[in-house]
């Protein structure tokens, strides 16, 4: 980011943050407004100005810091948890703040209509709706404290059972273990780590794949936890690619050569994994005679690196053979891979980590992030493909999940009879 365009970030979060904090005061000084004594409320609306006042400081001094460093730390990254949190929490507040001011308004207009401006008063706020506001509030509060300290590490299977009917008989109950997003510069708890280890490779598939971003920028980040993940094994073996994140676009580097040397370290990272890495490139997976063709292509999606090649990949595999696709970014999956003329039967994707905040019930599937990737987690088909975007298996930015739980998937694969 230019230093205009972090001026105008940062002070486009100073003024967000300000006028939040302005606002969720008035629920509070609605609430003080009955206390006897002007020194106990005078002294409640100090300290709130300071506290918040001061984690608003605390924000930009971190966004100064992360522009100048040009990585998350994980002192920054404490921050932000921080912010995210009260965000969060201040913004229930003011939308059930906002309701209100709307039905004042309405009130106010009505009675300036009807009685005229005699005796008129706007109407105040009322205590119950404050206090309704902050109560309500005090969810996210606790779920987002929740998020950062057990929930980064709670764990879950999604299992899907997709029927094709071109699929060859003796990969009829083929299982595949997809892991995504592990970005293992955000851990710091191996202990955490090795549940969701231990739970991939409890499933004992016949394949394990994972769809990108090992690490948020350097390939050291993964070196205290290359022997936990290489538990990870397939009966037919482990295969991976690249994200956006693996090819260290996003911190400043001495030299190109040190970009390009962290870049090899990294593939060479997967290899010492027990993962083969594919380049643009597809491998055979044979079984009982019959084989299956796996396809690995380098990051490629909208808004970010399109390095990946996908007519490289596929040259040479056969148009009527079943082809399984690796692709970190499921944006590829619609824009090039459902129209491509020689057919995906599945591609399996990462990267939009469910955005590590939602609403995931029977009832509600929620996540900011769809406003941005229409295809953001679970399975998704269309004429006969298919989609997996799996939701991630670490963090990156905000440290824990909240709603959206990182996952291991775990794909059967069956002959439609």
């Amino acid at each position: 980011m230019n230093n205009l365009g972090s001026l105008i970030f940062l002070a486009s979060v100073l003024l967000f943050t300000t006028f939040l904090n302005w606002y969720v005061f008035q629920a509070v000084k609605t609430l003080t407004s009955n206390l006897e004594g002007d020194k106990i409320r005078n002294s409640i609306n100090v300290v709130y100005w300071l506290i918040f006042s001061g984690i608003s400081l605390w924000v930009i001094i971190t966004f100064i810091g992360i522009f100048s460093a040009g990585e998350i730390t994980s002192a920054t990254q404490r921050v932000l948890n921080v912010f995210l949190t009260v965000l969060v929490t201040q913004l229930v507040i003011v939308l059930i703040l906002f309701g209100e001011d709307i039905f004042r308004n309405v009130q106010a207009g009505f009675s300036l209509v009807f009685n005229g401006t005699k005796d008129f008063s706007f109407p105040s706020r009322n205590t119950w709706v404050s206090a309704l506001a902050i109560t309500i509030a005090a969810f996210p509060f606790f779920s987002f404290i929740y998020g950062v300290t057990y929930g980064k590490h709670n764990f879950k299977v999604h299992k899907e059972v997709i029927y094709f009917e071109d699929l060859p008989d003796a990969f009829d109950g083929f299982t595949i273990t997809q892991l995504s997003d592990i970005h293992s510069g955000s851990f710091k708890d191996k202990e955490g780590v090795q549940k969701g280890v231990d739970l991939a490779a409890g499933q004992n598939a016949d394949l394990v794949v994972f769809t990108g971003d090992l690490v948020n920028h350097k390939a050291e980040e993964i070196d205290p936890f290359l022997e936990q993940f290489a538990q990870v094994k397939g009966k037919y073996g482990q295969f991976s690619v690249l994200g956006n994140h693996d090819y260290g676009d996003y911190i400043s580097w001495p030299s190109q050569s040190a970009k390009e040397d962290n870049l090899k370290n990294l593939k060479a990272k997967h290899a010492e994994m027990g993962f083969r890495l594919l380049l643009d490139e597809h491998v055979r997976i044979e079984k009982d005679g019959q084989e299956i063709t796996l396809i690995g292509v380098e990051n490629w999606g909208v808004g970010f690196v399109k390095k990946g090649d996908l007519s490289k990949a596929m040259e040479g595999t056969p148009e009527d053979g079943f082809k399984v696709l690796l692709s970190h970014d499921p944006s590829h999956w619609d824009e090039e891979v459902k129209k491509n003329q020689n057919p995906v039967h599945l591609t399996l994707s990462g990267h939009t980590h469910g955005m590590q905040f939602g609403i995931e019930t029977p009832l509600v599937r929620w996540s900011p992030v769809q406003y941005r990737y229409p295809n953001w987690a679970g399975l998704a088909e269309e004429k006969g493909r298919f989609l997996y975007v799996n939701r991630g298996f670490g963090f990156h930015a905000f440290s824990g999940r909240v709603g959206i739980w990182p996952e291991i998937t775990v794909i059967e694969l069956r002959k439609k009879q």
